[in-house]
């Protein structure tokens, strides 16, 4: 658990994926297209993935526990989240607000 927080805090937009996972892929491209730089920690290629995919779903309740998204080193949550923040136009101002955006 200590290590998921440590990595969510570095940057402003954290993403736990997988390589093989579709929705992880589709999160990372949105949040490319709208122009954020943000940090992917495959958990696949990751020696301590497996620990940390445990933390997550424990945080998540749920499994996968992948994509996780973190903003500003808060747990927003996985896909449906992101989707629904964009579609709300929520998603960009969070981005503003954790420093991930300008515009």
């Amino acid at each position: 658990m200590d290590t998921v927080t440590k990595l969510a805090s570095q940057r402003a937009v954290v993403v736990f994926s997988k390589s093989s996972c579709c929705m992880s892929h589709t999160v990372t491209r949105l949040f490319i297209d709208l122009g954020v730089n943000p940090t992917v920690h495959e958990l696949d290629e990751n020696p301590r993935g497996k620990e940390m995919e445990q933390a997550l779903a424990k945080l998540l309740g749920r499994t996968p526990a992948v994509p996780a998204v973190y903003i500003g080193g808060k747990l927003v949550g996985s896909t449906d989240n992101i989707m629904s923040l964009h579609m709300s136009g929520n998603l960009v101002p969070m981005l503003r607000n954790a420093g991930a955006i300008w515009l």
